[in-house]
């Protein structure tokens, strides 16, 4: 079989690329700031690296929060778009603040309000996915979506460390240019992307959200929701992947480099992985990635030089391609289509909550036993996760799509 028919590429809709794209763009502007903003913390404005575990962890749990909202007014509206569209607004409003930051709070209020946006855009963009797409390239779909906007997630980090060099080790500057794609990514959202009519019996809901009708999503969706917990207590904010590389001798000016490296694997690996899941169960390629993961937080764990820690970002970057865009898949294939923007609502908030404790946990472990007893948890997490979708995949059959 061709790498193109494996991966399915020419039958992925239009609007998936230009989400891709649009990701692929925010993800620039955020990473121009998210791959500066710990030393920026750490070495600018004197934060503790506990502190930034609670900034990375509130924000990211803010986030989540939101989806679950975002998520169930879009399936109670039948409309999609317009959420997405105003959570990247949002986004991109927050941009000029982190350039004007003078403390650590205005950076917290920062990332809340980005964070905010993100949550809003969230379960809305992913249900929208699953709308777009058939059911049979469901995982190639989200696949090719999570890689492009990963190319953002590197192709930032690029444009900071050579901004850095340009303006001569100018964090703020750096910033103040990351503007410019949030802007440019809002534009091709509002031009690019055009929502499918749902039919008549899926539009505005009469009732508000029911309770009830969560709760009775049915175990298979249940099972996704427990498993992306306890992966999540094992995938703490990368933050921490900067300050590693950091502590072993990475210069401030090409700290980006670390996730350059991370993401370049990350969007390579995402599109394979979404594609192999659509032929096969898809929890044995986010077994794979657990088992990536623990290697990576050893090799965290151990290395005592640069190459040791760029090596163990690679492995991060792997897991992640092989994770996130089926953990994603996995929550359309269970979901009830009617709910599906309230179940990736209620996945995120369940996986946000667990990332505030997770990055708290890691900055406390941090800086109480070190660098090395952060990775040391986060295999040990992994090795949970990975024990506990053993025990789901013997209980339960593979997950089929609901359409």
């Amino acid at each position: 079989m061709s790498r193109r028919r494996f991966l399915n590429l020419r039958a992925v809709p239009r609007g998936i690329w230009a989400l891709g794209f649009v990701s692929l763009f925010m993800d620039t502007s955020s990473e121009m700031i998210h791959s500066l903003l710990p030393a920026f913390l750490v070495g600018t404005l004197g934060a503790s690296v506990a502190t930034l575990g609670l900034i990375e962890g509130v924000a990211e749990a803010t986030a989540s929060i939101t989806k679950i909202f975002s998520g169930w007014i879009s399936d109670w509206l039948g409309k999609r778009k317009v959420l997405v569209v105003l959570g990247y607004g949002l986004s991109a409003l927050t941009k000029p603040i982190f350039p004007l930051a003078l403390t650590p709070l205005e950076v917290l209020g920062a990332r809340l309000a980005d964070r905010v946006g993100k949550g809003v855009r969230g379960a809305p963009r992913d249900a929208l996915v699953a709308d777009i797409s058939p059911p049979s390239i469901r995982g190639v779909a989200y696949g090719v979506r999570q890689g492009i906007d990963t190319v953002g997630a590197f192709l930032g980090p690029v444009v900071a460390m050579g901004l850095m060099l340009i303006l001569a080790g100018d964090i703020r500057a750096v910033f103040a240019w990351a503007v410019v794609p949030a802007l440019i990514a809002v534009a091709l959202l509002v031009f690019g992307v055009d929502e499918p009519k749902r039919p008549e019996t899926q539009t505005k809901r009469a009732a508000p959200m029911r309770w009830s009708e969560v709760r009775a999503m049915g175990a298979p969706f249940w099972s996704v929701v427990f498993v992306g917990m306890v992966f999540t207590l094992a995938r703490f904010s990368e933050a921490f992947l900067v300050l590693r590389a950091q502590a072993v001798g990475l210069a401030v000016a090409l700290v980006p480099v670390v996730l350059v490296v991370m993401n370049a694997v990350y969007s390579v690996v995402a599109p394979a992985a979404g594609g192999l899941s659509d032929r096969m169960d898809r929890r044995l390629v986010l077994l794979a990635g657990l088992a990536v993961l623990v290697f990576a937080d050893l090799v965290l764990a151990r290395s005592g030089g640069l190459s040791g820690v760029l090596i163990g970002v690679a492995l991060w970057g792997l897991h992640m391609g092989l994770t996130q865009g089926i953990l994603a898949a996995l929550v359309a294939d269970a979901a009830p289509e009617r709910l599906r923007g309230t179940a990736f609502g209620v996945f995120n908030l369940a996986s946000g909550v667990t990332l505030l404790g997770a990055s708290i946990l890691a900055g406390a472990l941090w800086t109480l036993l070190g660098a090395a007893a952060t990775f040391y948890a986060g295999a040990a997490f992994a090795l949970i996760a990975a024990g506990g979708l053993v025990t789901v995949m013997r209980q339960k059959p593979a997950i089929t799509t609901n359409e």
